[in-house]
Formats: structure tokens, sequence, C-alpha cells
């Protein structure tokens, strides 16, 4: 038996054409959540030609690990912040102090070598509703602007039932050099509004859902040079795997989909990802 059906994980979908790069994943929650090892999570990505990732730290700790794994894999490059439900979070737990001493550590983690985005960052309006909360979080978001902007590093922005505070801000702090929608979830019109403010769209398995026609609307707006692709694994699990949990070995569904969807040749897509995310982070990797 191997290691995915102990796990009662999805098998290996077919190994894509080109390599590709999964923009957007989180290793250590997927090890926790599915019990993937981070060497075996790795190592199946490789085998269906997901071969680099961006690690993304959420919080203190998981930045603490991302930066860690990006120092000791060539293929690995880490995201560090704090989640704007976190900010929220610890401000309501530990007020302005607990807030601004996390701040403070991850401010210090972004000028690591290994990282090349600050994120993920922003707001959140779905899983924090309270105004304390909101409040918080974009204290926090204006925050990880000004850390982007400085580092010359990539703002990677979380956006959920937030759309026009997330432009306010973004636009009241000004537009780093390179900005990523993490997740997108808007619609046609709001990734031409991201697009005007030279973002990247990261499309998650969620586009894959039989209910994500306006997303698929946004994919079909957004040109082909701003398109990349993530799984936010542990979850978003793109169809036929829907509610099992994620992993980057997935990734090859969403691309498949958003190569027909777009009517790109599969190989053509394939490179045009590992385009677009270079020009989104820059280079990294043994063959970059």
């Amino acid at each position: 038996m191997s290691v995915l059906e102990e796990l009662g994980l999805p098998p290996l979908p077919e190994a894509l054409p080109r390599p590709v790069i999964d923009n957007h994943t989180h290793v250590y929650s997927t090890r926790d959540h599915s019990g993937l090892s981070v060497a075996d999570n790795l190592w199946f990505a490789g085998e269906v030609g997901v071969t680099r990732i961006i690690d993304v730290g959420c919080d203190v700790e998981s930045a603490r690990l991302a930066v860690e794994l990006a120092a000791s894999d060539p293929q690995v490059r880490a995201a560090v912040a704090l989640h704007p439900n976190d900010a929220a979070r610890r401000f309501l737990a530990g007020g302005e102090r607990a807030l601004e001493d996390d701040l403070a550590e991850i401010e210090v983690l972004v000028d690591d070598p290994g990282v090349v985005a600050v994120g993920e960052t922003g707001l959140d309006y779905f899983r924090t509703r309270d105004d304390e909360g909101r409040r918080a979080q974009e204290r926090s978001f204006r925050s990880h602007i000004r850390w982007a902007r400085r580092s010359g590093k990539t703002l990677m922005i979380h956006d959920r039932d937030a759309h026009a505070d997330i432009l306010r801000v973004v636009d009241d702090e000004g537009v780093p050099d390179r900005m990523v929608m993490h997740c997108f979830s808007g619609d046609a019109a709001f990734a031409e509004q991201c697009v005007a403010r030279g973002a990247f769209l990261s499309f998650p398995g969620v586009v894959t859902f039989g209910s994500a026609g306006a997303l698929r609307e946004a994919a079909l707006a957004t040109p082909l040079d701003r398109i990349l692709v993530e799984t936010d694994a542990p979850y978003l699990t793109p169809k036929p795997q829907r509610g099992k949990a994620n992993a980057p070995y997935l990734l090859p569904h969403t691309v498949r989909f958003l190569a027909e969807l777009l009517g790109v040749e599969l190989a053509r897509f394939c490179d045009l990802v590992v385009a677009n995310t270079f020009a989104a982070y820059g280079r990294w990797g043994s063959d970059a």
C-alpha cells in the first residue's frame, strides 16, 4: 500500500508535460491536516511536475518554519505574514501589545533571503465580523504593505468578502512593485480592477467547482501574463478530488482545467504559469 493510500489521500494525477509552480501552499498545515510529511509532500509534487512551491506562513511559528524550509531546499521559497484572522485574534485576545509583538517578529523575517513575498495579508470579513477585529486586520494589512514597499518583495493579498476595502487600503498606502491576489475570489469586473493596479491573479481549485461560474468569467477576463495557479493546500481541493485533503501534487487538476477553459495548449500553459510566477516573485530553484 502506498503512502497516499495509507493516509486516505487522493492518488497521483497524470503528470503534466512541463513543470509548474504552486505559488501558495501551507506545507506544515498539510502535514498536520493529512499526515503527509514535508518530504513526501515535496516528492509527490515533483513526480507530477510541480517542481517548485512557495510555502506560506500565516503566524509567527509557521512563518519561521517556512523560512527554515526555504533555507534547506532550493526548490522552495517562503512567504511570511500575520494572516488577517490571526491579526484580529491576537488583538482581541491580547490587545495592541500582542498584535504589535507579532508584527515585529514577522517584520524581521521579511528580510530573510529565502522570503519572496509578504503575505498572506489583507482583510477577511467572512471569519472576522466585529469592528474591533476588522480594525486590527487593517492595521496589520497596512504594516505588511509598507514592508513590501520597503523591501521590494511581492505583496501577497488575502481577500475574503472585502474587495472594496482591499483596493481602498492598497490605493491609500501605494501599490507595491509586485502584488498577487492569492486565491482570487472576485468576478470579472474586480479582476479588471486588480489587473489595472498591476496585480497577478492566483486561481485555486475553486475554479473547478460547478458553482464557480463568476470565477471562471474572471479567469477569462484576466490577461494570460497575469495568471497564477495555486493549491492553498490543505484547503480548496479541486475536482475530481473535492472534499479530500489538498496538496501540491494535486495542482495538475487545476492547471489542466484552466488550460482548457482558456483555450491554451497544456504545455504552453504550464510554461506561462512558470514565467508568470517568476515575474511575480523572481526566479529560484536549481534549474531557474
